[in-house]
C-alpha cells in the first residue's frame, strides 16, 4: 500500500492498518489520531510533529524514525523497536511503552509524564532534560543513558539498571530506586530529597553535592562512592556500606545510621549534631575534624588527635537499666505505661518507652538515651514509680556533694559533674510538679513497683556503674517464688552501694563523650 493509500483510506474513516510496510514514508505534521499501526514496519519513517495520540503501535518497527515533536500522548508503544529514533520534544505522556525498545534513542526534552517504561531497554538513550515524572521505570534497562536534568520526581526505578547513567542536576525528589543499579552513576548536584534508595547499588557513584535529606539509604551499597557536599541530614543510612566512601564536609545532621560500615571512609568536615555515633564500623577511618553545631555552621568544631576519631565513633547508646526482683504482670505494664507516658510528657528526654525483658522471676527495664550527661537525671526519673525511689534518688544526688576543687578531679569530670548537676537540678524540679497527680500515685500501690530494685547506668564507652542495690534484691524465702515486699521505712534509708565508690564514679565519668 502507497502512502498515498493509506492517507486516503484513512481519511475515509479506516483505523485498522496492523503489520503495514511503511518504511521511509513521509508522514510529518499528518493527523494520525487513533490509528491501529500494530506490528507495522516504519524504519526510518518522518513522522516528526505528527498526530499519533492514541495510536497503537505495539510491536511496531521505528528505528530511526523521526517523532521530534510528535504527539503520542496515550498511544501503545508496548514492545515497539524505536532503537535510534528521534523522539526529542516528543510528547509521551501516559503512554504504553512497556518492554519497548529506545536503544540510543534521541528523547531529549520529551515529555513521559506517567508513561509506563516498565522493562523497557533504554541503553544509551539521551533523555537529557526530560520529564518523567510518575513515570514507571520498573526494571528498565537504563545503562549508559543520559538522564542530565531529567524531571524524574515520584517515578518509580525499582530494580531498574543505572549503570553508568549520566543523572547530574536530575531531579529524583520521592522517587522509588529500591534495589536499583546505580553504579558509577553521575548524580552530581542532584536531588534526591525523600527519595527511597533502600537496598540500591551506588558503588563508586558521584554523589558531591546531592541533595539526599531524608532519604532511604538503608542497606544501600555506598562502597567506594563520593558524597562530599552532599545533604545526608534526617537521611536513613541504617546498615549501609560506606567502605572508602567519602564523606568530607557532607551534611549528616540527625541521620541515623546505625549499624553503618564507615571502614577506610573519609568524613572529614562533616557535620554531626545529633548524629547518631553508635553501632559503626570505623576501622581505617580517616577525620581530623567535624562540625558539631546545631545549624552546620562550624561555630562548634571538634578536632581529632590521632587515634581519637576512632573513640569518638565507637560509642555504645548510653542506657539506664532498672532491674526489678518479679515478673510483670498485665495490670502493673498498664500503670507502668501510664506512669512513664505521663513522666515523658513532662521530661521529653524519656518519649521512648523502655525495652521491657520479662522472665519468670525479674523484669528489666531498658531506657536508651542520647547522650551521657542525662543518664542520671533520666535514671531518677525513671525510678519514680517504685518504692525504691527514695533511696535510689538520695544516692543520685549525693553526686552534688562531690567538691569540684578537689585535687583528685581532673577537668573532664568537673566538666561533667556540672552538666549532671544541672540536669539532675532540672529534672527534680519536673518532678516535685508531677508526682502528686492521681493517676501516678496510684499507679504505684500496685505489688510489683513495692518489690527490690537494681539501676545500672551504662555510658556511651559501655562502662557500667550500679546505682543502687536494694539489700533484698536477688533473696527470695526458701521455697518461696512470691513478690517480696518490705516496709516503706525500710526503702526510705539511703543504702551505702560498695560499686558506686567515688573512684568507680570519676572513671565511669571520664570514659564520657
Amino acid at each position: 500500500m502507497t502512502v498515498e493509500e493509506f492517507l486516503q483510506k484513512y481519511a475515509a474513516g479506516a483505523r485498522n492498518f496492523a503489520s503495514i510496510n511503511l518504511s521511509e514514508a513521509n508522514l510529518s505534521g499528518i493527523n494520525l489520531s487513533g490509528v491501529n499501526l500494530s506490528g507495522a514496519n516504519l524504519s526510518v519513517a518522518n513522522l516528526s510533529g505528527a498526530n499519533l495520540s492514541g495510536a497503537n503501535l505495539s510491536g511496531a518497527k521505528l528505528n530511526v524514525a523521526k517523532l521530534s515533536g510528535a504527539n503520542l500522548s496515550g498511544a501503545n508503544l508496548s514492545g515497539a523497536i524505536l532503537n535510534v529514533a528521534n523522539l526529542v520534544r516528543a510528547d509521551l505522556r501516559a503512554a504504553e511503552l512497556m518492554g519497548a525498545s529506545l536503544i540510543r534513542a534521541e528523547l531529549m526534552r520529551a515529555d513521559l509524564g506517567g508513561a509506563n517504561l516498565s522493562g523497557a531497554n533504554l541503553t544509551g538513550a539521551d533523555l537529557g532534560e526530560a520529564t518523567l515524572r510518575t513515570a514507571n521505570l520498573r526494571g528498565a534497562n537504563l545503562s549508559e543513558a543520559n538522564l542530565r536534568g531529567a524531571l524524574l520526581t515520584a517515578a518509580s526505578l525499582q530494580e531498574a539498571n543505572l549503570h553508568g547513567a549520566e543523572l547530574n542536576r536530575a531531579d529524583l525528589g520521592a522517587a522509588d530506586l529500591r534495589g536499583t543499579e546505580l553504579r558509577q552513576v553521575n548524580l552530581g548536584l542532584a536531588n534526591l530529597s525523600g527519595a527511597d534508595l533502600s537496598g540500591s547499588n551506588l558503588r563508586w557513584a558521584d554523589l558531591s553535592g546531592v541533595n539526599l535529606s531524608w532519604a532511604n539509604l538503608s542497606e544501600a551499597k555506598l562502597s567506594g562512592a563520593s558524597l562530599s557536599g552532599a545533604d545526608l541530614s534526617h537521611a536513613n543510612l541504617l546498615n549501609a556500606s560506606l567502605v572508602h566512601a567519602d564523606l568530607s564536609s557532607a551534611n549528616l545532621i540527625k541521620a541515623d545510621w546505625a549499624g553503618a560500615d564507615l571502614t577506610c571512609a573519609t568524613i572529614t568536615g562533616a557535620k554531626l549534631y545529633a548524629a547518631s555515633r553508635f553501632g559503626l564500623k570505623t576501622e581505617g577511618l580517616i577525620c581530623e575534624w567535624v562540625d558539631l553545631s546545631p545549624d552546620g555552621d562550624r561555630s562548634q568544631i571538634y578536632r581529632f588527635s590521632k587515634g581519637e576519631a576512632k573513640k569518638f565513633f565507637l560509642q555504645t547508646l548510653p542506657t539506664v537499666r532498672i532491674i526489678v526482683d518479679a515478673p510483670l504482670d498485665q495490670d502493673a505494664n498498664l500503670a507502668l505505661a501510664f506512669t512513664y507516658h505521663q513522666l515523658a510528657v513532662a521530661y521529653p528526654v524519656i518519649s521512648r518507652p523502655p525495652s521491657i525483658e520479662v522472665s519468670d522471676r525479674r523484669t528489666t527495664l531498658t531506657f536508651k538515651i542520647d547522650n551521657d550527661e542525662l543518664l542520671f537525671a533520666t535514671a531518677y526519673l525513671a525510678i519514680f514509680p517504685f518504692q525504691d525511689a527514695a533511696s535510689a534518688q538520695k544516692n543520685l544526688l549525693t553526686l552534688s556533694q562531690v567538691k569540684a576543687d578537689e585535687e583528685s578531679i581532673g577537668i573532664q569530670e568537673q566538666y561533667w559533674l556540672e552538666k549532671i548537676a544541672i540536669a539532675l537540678e532540672q529534672v527534680v524540679k519536673i518532678l516535685e510538679k508531677v508526682k502528686t497527680e492521681e493517676g501516678l500515685t496510684k499507679a504505684r500501690k500496685e505489688k510489683f513497683f513495692q518489690t527490690p530494685t537494681q539501676i545500672i547506668l551504662t555510658n556511651s564507652s559501655d562502662q557500667a556503674l550500679n546505682i543502687y542495690d536494694h539489700p533484698s534484691f536477688g533473696k527470695r524465702l526458701s521455697g518461696s517464688v512470691a513478690l517480696i515486699a518490705y516496709p516503706q521505712e525500710t526503702a526510705i534509708k539511703p543504702q551505702k552501694n560498695p560499686r558506686m565508690t567515688r573512684p568507680g564514679l570519676l572513671n565511669f565519668l571520664s570514659s564520657f563523650h
